[in-house]
């Protein structure tokens, strides 16, 4: 929770696209890496990935039980995560297709 004085909705979505932009200029993986790595903590970091990988294993179509026992993530965010990949606002499942697609050139 913040401890600072609230930013204004209007602040806080100008906020969020700035770094949704920033995000956008960076162009390797490494580059992202690097950004992440100085945006999130540790934990907030490893909390991305282990979603990510639940993304993953749920286009394979694996039971959340294996899910659970091959990356250490609750039921209950795996459960979260199917969710929003299949009612939430299309980012995991753009994400999803667009790593599953081929490399040209």
């Amino acid at each position: 929770m913040k401890l600072h004085r609230p930013l204004s909705p209007r602040q806080e979505a100008l906020a969020e696209r700035a770094l949704y932009q920033a995000i956008l200029t960076l162009k390797t993986a490494d580059e992202c890496r690097a950004f992440f790595r100085d945006l999130c903590t540790p934990a907030e970091l490893q909390a991305l990935a282990d979603r990510w990988a639940v993304v993953e294993l749920l286009g394979e179509e694996r039971p959340y039980r294996e899910i659970h026992r091959l990356t250490g993530v609750s039921v209950t965010t795996i459960g979260r995560v199917a969710r929003y990949l299949m009612t939430g606002h299309g980012g995991y499942a753009l994400a999803a297709a667009r790593t599953r697609e081929p490399r040209h050139g």
